[in-house]
């Protein structure tokens, strides 16, 4: 469920109220734990924290690098944390400490569904977003692309 919003602001004022309190507090934890660097917009129909073109623009389909993208879909509503999928070592420390938290752990192959704040390991989250400095996620996006661009060629 994509939205046509064009802005983060226009985004918020257009869900249903009873989801806007939670997008909200998970975007403030995003704001607060985010690094330096990143941009905050409106892409892909969700809030998206993102690589400016300006500081990496080498990418595989020549759109910003994602970071963190915050959503509300049709039954849930998700976080998407790029840095989780992209590296195997993080998306299972991140799996190991979500599981000891003790909240649902409703976790695709880099989303995080929830119905509700509640069902949020919030601290778990808050360090994985602060935990990829943009120069590391830059390398690692460099990285990943290397090793698809040398798989191919054999």
């Amino acid at each position: 469920m994509q939205s046509s919003a064009k802005t983060v602001d226009a985004y918020i004022a257009g869900l249903q109220p009873e989801r806007k309190e939670d997008i909200c507090a998970v975007r403030k934890m995003i704001l607060e734990n985010l690094p330096d660097g990143y941009e905050e917009v409106m892409n892909w129909g969700m809030i998206t924290y993102q690589v400016p073109l300006s500081v990496y623009s080498d990418t595989y389909n020549n759109k910003p690098l994602m970071i963190v993208a915050l959503s509300s879909q049709k039954n849930h509503m998700a976080i998407y944390l790029s840095s989780i999928y992209a590296d195997e070592g993080r998306r299972e420390q991140f799996e190991v400490e979500y599981r000891a938290s003790g909240k649902p752990f409703d976790v695709g192959k880099s989303c995080v569904r929830f119905r509700k704040l509640d069902d949020l390991p919030l601290p778990v989250i808050a360090k994985a977003i602060a935990s990829m400095k943009i120069k590391d996620f830059i390398g690692l996006a460099k990285q990943v692309r290397s090793t698809r661009k040398s798989k191919k060629e054999r």
